[in-house]
């Protein structure tokens, strides 16, 4: 064996331990994830403004309304409760995956009920989706019914 090869046999358990390392925690996440909460099945979200087919101008506000549960920050753990997304020119993902935060999904996660939006001219459509403590939806999802305006 030459020095070179000695001292990679060296080094090979040390990679294995620090890749066992490096693997745990997302073991053990996988393992403690905690399920989706459940939603009472009488539970709505709705669009207050704009309502379906609205003309509306570049900048507008989008304002929620929740019935059957309450309004907590993202993070805050309470039954009953989560925080809104805004979906534009999107659809809902996989129910059991967290909501995406992008310029198509729009996290209200400090708990607001409305939210001031800049879109461009043209047709876009609009959804409410209510998400838990995670921004994962809730068991059955809480969501509104996709809208469509137009953007002058």
């Amino acid at each position: 064996m030459t020095p070179g090869t000695k001292r990679l046999a060296a080094v090979r358990p040390g990679l294995a331990v620090l890749a066992a390392l490096l693997l745990t925690p997302s073991t053990v996440w996988a393992q403690t994830a905690s399920p989706r909460q459940p939603a009472p099945r009488n539970a709505l979200v709705y669009f207050h403004y704009p309502l379906d087919g609205l003309r509306v101008p570049e900048r507008f506000t989008v304002r929620i309304g929740l019935k059957e549960m309450g309004v907590a920050p993202a993070g805050i753990d309470r039954p009953g409760t989560g925080h809104h997304h805004l979906l534009i020119d999107t659809d809902p993902g996989p129910p059991d995956q967290p909501i995406p935060s992008d310029y198509n999904n729009i996290h209200l996660g400090n708990g607001q009920t409305e939210v001031v939006v800049t879109l461009p001219k043209g047709t876009h459509t609009l959804q409410l989706l209510l998400g838990d403590h995670t921004h994962t939806p809730h068991r059955p999802p809480v969501m509104s019914q996709k809208i469509t305006v137009y953007v002058r």
